[in-house]
């Protein structure tokens, strides 16, 4: 049974924008615009800013829309995936996916809070807070920016803040077919959330069901187009899939009918895309943060009445525009349980594109071999690195010139290995980047393209060859870094990723108290806990 939120104006606007009025129909079971027709159905009724229903549609008025009404044909993949999403319950998830969806979180739980202490998510904060100027102090709604003291934006902005400080760092976890699928939707959940608190408590249970809904969407959207398996080089993945899994995590956890679900994907996709050519720069962290904040608008929308085309994931001048091979068939079938159940997530083990885990790893192989009984390197005795990796042109940054540049460089990330034996979030910093003994090694680093290793991080391999001055020379080979979907961390080593990312921005005893709650998230009563806790004291 669907439960209704009716909320002031403030808890969604922004500043300076002027609000629809809504009322009460006469049942009470929605709310519908003075002089318009019903809107919101049997989800929960929601009072939507006019901000949010015409500027930030692309500047089209909702009134303005085709008015398509989604039929009751349940053939077809829109339908069988908004029948999915609003159908799928908590006793579904097996206990695998049950895990791997706790491990995520408090994967990306972390993340996201030391990602707030970047650069890119202060900007991203600061713009957000200034938004809600003018507004009283804490008005109803108001929503957690996480590893801040701040309290006072909406729920659109919040899900856009902390979905940026996620990817910040490239900390956040990655799939295949590719993409980052905790960040868009752990980070719109939360917001969403928050907004509830005034009326209605998100449980653990609520929170783990729809973010299941939300990874599972992004996995059997990538699975339409085989394009989708190799790393990615147009659009970045989360801006695409991540946007959809985002509104129908949202969709589930407010609770939507499927044709308000469709509606839903919809909007979700009139929002989706953004190029790969921002890869290593501060802009590529708002992919994760605007599929964030644009699925959870895509699912109030669709609360508030708002109708798309509902064959969006059937046509390939809807979804199918990102990929050239799009075969929406293989979103037929959901009953063929979970893909988290078949399939892992990477969980990264240092801040940096996925791809590079392989450099690094192979590089540490070879640096075992090198080190001398001190454990240092002799760089001297070094006469060339190279480095044998997939065409991959993003990650091929021979001195980077930035920590963003940096994430993305295989040559980077060999060259700081052999330097340090592993790398760390402190290795991104402008001391350890800029030094004169790591840019010497990368002049003297090459890299090469074998014909036979393809882009795609479920078969690619990296080799470093180290050749000596003496003649002699060097190589390892990695087929599979640890931390790959076939050789998970640990769980001690998730947790202790956890406390170290969690533990630079919060005291210990809070560290230790979320990876407790996280533990018995099913048991939780009301999420916004994790929130509250997450904010600096």
């Amino acid at each position: 049974m669907a439960r209704f939120l009716t909320l002031r104006p403030s808890a969604l606007g922004h500043k300076l924008t002027v609000y629809r009025s809504f009322a009460a129909a006469p049942d009470n079971s929605r709310v519908r615009p003075q002089g318009g027709p019903p809107c919101g159905g049997p989800g929960r009724a929601l009072y939507v800013p006019s901000t949010v229903g015409d500027r930030f549609m692309h500047g089209v008025p909702a009134p303005a829309l085709a008015a398509i009404d989604p039929s009751m044909d349940s053939e077809g993949a829109t339908a069988h995936t908004a029948d999915y999403v609003a159908n799928t319950s908590f006793s579904d998830l097996s206990p695998v996916v049950l895990r791997r969806c706790k491990r995520m979180i408090l994967d990306t739980l972390g993340v996201t809070v030391v990602g707030s202490t970047t650069e890119v998510a202060g900007m991203v904060a600061q713009y957000s807070l200034a938004q809600q100027k003018g507004l009283e102090p804490e008005p109803a709604g108001s929503c957690t920016l996480l590893g801040r003291r701040d309290r006072t934006t909406s729920a659109p902005l919040a899900a856009f803040a902390n979905g940026v400080s996620a990817h910040a760092m490239d900390f956040d976890d990655t799939w295949h077919p590719a993409t980052h699928p905790s960040a868009p939707v752990l980070a719109s959940l939360l917001a969403l959330t928050d907004l509830l608190r005034p009326v209605s408590a998100v449980s653990g249970r609520d929170l783990l069901q729809a973010f299941a809904a939300g990874i599972e969407v992004q996995g059997r959207l990538l699975r339409t187009s085989a394009q989708a398996k190799n790393i990615p080089w147009r659009f970045h993945p989360p801006a695409v899939v991540g946007v959809m899994g985002s509104a129908a995590a949202c969709a589930k956890l407010l609770q939507h009918e499927p044709t308000q679900v469709r509606n839903a994907l919809s909007a979700a996709a009139s929002y989706a895309g953004a190029p790969m050519a921002n890869a290593g720069t501060t802009a590529k962290p708002l992919h994760a943060g605007n599929a964030a904040r644009f699925g959870l608008e895509a699912a109030l929308l669709a609360a508030s009445g708002m109708k798309g085309n509902p064959y969006i994931l059937d046509m390939r001048s809807g979804f199918g525009a990102f990929f050239d091979d799009f075969a929406p068939e293989t979103l037929q079938d959901f009953k063929e349980g979970h893909l988290l159940d078949k399939q892992d997530v990477a969980i990264k083990r240092f801040p940096a594109h996925l791809g590079t885990h392989w450099a690094s790893d192979a590089a540490a192989e070879v640096r075992g071999t090198l080190a001398r009984h001190d454990g240092t390197v002799d760089t001297d005795t070094i006469r060339q690195v190279v480095v044998h990796a997939p065409k991959c042109g993003y990650v091929n940054r021979p001195i980077p010139k930035c920590e963003h540049e940096a994430r993305h460089s295989f040559q980077f990330m060999v060259c700081s290995t052999l330097l340090d034996g592993t790398v760390t979030r402190q290795s991104f910093g402008p001391t350890l980047l800029h030094r004169p003994e790591l840019t010497n090694l990368l002049r003297r680093t090459d890299i090469v393209h074998p014909p036979d290793n393809v882009k795609c991080f479920e078969t690619m391999y990296v080799d470093v060859e180290v050749q000596l001055r003496d003649g002699t020379a060097v190589r390892s080979r990695c087929t599979e870094p640890y931390g790959h979907w076939r050789r998970p961390l640990d769980q001690g080593d998730v947790v202790a990723k956890f406390t170290d990312n969690a533990g630079a921005v919060l005291p210990g005893s809070v560290v230790q108290e979320c990876v407790d709650k996280v533990e018995k998230l099913e048991t939780m009563r009301d999420c916004s806990e994790l929130t509250d806790m997450l904010t600096c004291p």
